[in-house]
Formats: structure tokens, sequence, C-alpha cells
């Protein structure tokens, strides 16, 4: 799928019922609102192929799995209504994620943050490599994990989402996130991350697809109002991406 530089990348190969979908931003493979809006789509498109049993996630390099949140579209934020549409983006994308008929396995090869958190959280399974740290910033750029917090709640604990933020200046070590629940397992490196999903996904796609699929709506009971849920939580970031505090918080972080 192309995009405009500026969007980043988005690829999808489909080999032996293994659908991997990379996506891509020079900026830390952050997310503006069009990459987002892509990668809902192709998720969608994805859970009605017949020749798909199970989706591999991941992102470009070897740096950043994903930062969350395009900082230059978030200061271009000029109104509440700019906020909601931007920050709703991160709504479809997990809802569409939980509501994938396939199951969906994130390679988090990287550093996560913010809405970076929010997708390995919603991946059914995870694999991380040992330098896969996280942490959920939103509070010290004057906003809040709201849209991402239901679907980080439901993966590592409440406890554990609000040690992430309120210490929204902490990293947080792989091997943190391993002992929550978040990563399902741990590798070395990037050459053994793609070992052991290579196994895992092949053992997976051999598998009866309906019983994969009646598998995947039974580990997301109980999340139907997240329909309504992350809107409304887009709603609350949307309105204060607006105030000062934010963007002075975005104008020097992107100074750094």
């Amino acid at each position: 799928m192309a995009l405009p530089e500026s969007n980043g990348s988005l690829s999808t190969k489909i080999e032996n019922k293994i659908a991997t979908v990379q996506f891509g931003h020079p900026a830390s493979n952050s997310f503006p609102r069009q990459l987002l809006d892509s990668l809902t789509q192709e998720l969608n498109n994805l859970s009605e192929n017949s020749a798909v049993s199970v989706i591999v996630l991941k992102s470009v390099g070897t740096g950043a799995f994903c930062a969350g949140a395009s900082f230059d579209e978030l200061l271009a934020v000029s109104n509440q209504e700019e906020g909601v549409h931007f920050f709703s983006g991160f709504a479809h994308l997990i809802n569409a994620m939980r509501t994938c008929s396939k199951i969906i396995v994130g390679r988090i090869h990287g550093k996560a943050v913010g809405g970076g958190v929010g997708i390995a959280a919603t991946c059914d399974y995870a694999f991380a490599t040992a330098d896969a740290s996280i942490k959920l910033s939103e509070l010290a750029i004057g906003i809040g994990p709201f849209v991402i917090e239901p679907a980080v709640s439901r993966k590592i604990g409440k406890t554990a989402m609000t040690q992430m933020t309120l210490a929204a200046h902490e990293w947080k070590t792989a091997d943190w996130a391993l002992e929550k629940g978040l990563y399902a397992k741990l590798a070395h490196d990037q050459v053994e991350l793609d070992i052991d999903i290579d196994h895992f996904t092949s053992k997976l796609a051999s598998y009866n697809p309906d019983a994969l699929f009646k598998m995947k709506k039974i580990i997301w009971e109980g999340t139907q109002d997240w329909d309504t849920l992350l809107l409304e939580r887009a709603a609350i970031t949307g309105k204060l991406v607006l105030s000062n505090y934010a963007k002075n918080a975005l104008e020097q972080l992107k100074k750094k």
C-alpha cells in the first residue's frame, strides 16, 4: 500500500496462511492519522481474507517499535474537532485489532511509547526483544493514555497500568513487561525474535481456522462497549491536547 512519504509506509506479505503487516515512519515509527487509517483498513481487509489464519504485526528498522502519536500532527491540532479526529484514529485501530477474525501476533523489536504500548497490548500474543522497554509518557505532555488504557489495563492489570501512567518519565524494562503479561516471550535479539515468531506462527497457522476464530472471540469477551468507550476517551484527549501545557510540552520534546 503506497502512502506519501510523510505519512509513513505500510506493506503486507501473505505466505502459508500468515499475513505479515509492516508499518513504518521516519519519526521512530510514530503514527500520523493517515497511517493509522491505512493500518486499520488493512486489518479489516485481512479479517475477511479466507487465505489468512494469522497476522504478524511488525514495524520497520532496528530502532523503536513505535513512538505512538505523531508529534507534528499533535502540534498541528488547532481545535477540539481536529483533536478528537486524530485520537479517534487510535480508537479505530484498537477496535479493528480486537474485532479482527484472525489471531494477531506482535513483533516488538524495540522501545514502545504511548500508543505503541497500546498496540502491543492489543496484540493477542506478543514477542519482544530484551531491549523492548515501554513507557506511557502522556501525562508528561499534558494529556493521558485515555484511548489505549482499556487495552493496557486488560493486558497487564489496572495496578501496573497506573504505575506506568503516573511514572510518566520512567521506562519499564522488557523483563517488567514480560512479568506483567504484556509480552509472552523475550528474545535476545531480532534474529532470535524472528526464529521464535516463525516457529510459533507456523504452528498456529496449522490449526483449525474455525477454532482460531472462535478462540479469538472468547479472548475478547466483554469488550463490546469499546466501540463507543474508546471514542469517548478520544474526545477527552482531543480536548486536553489543545491546552497550553500540552502545546509547550510537545514543542520542547520536538526540539530534543
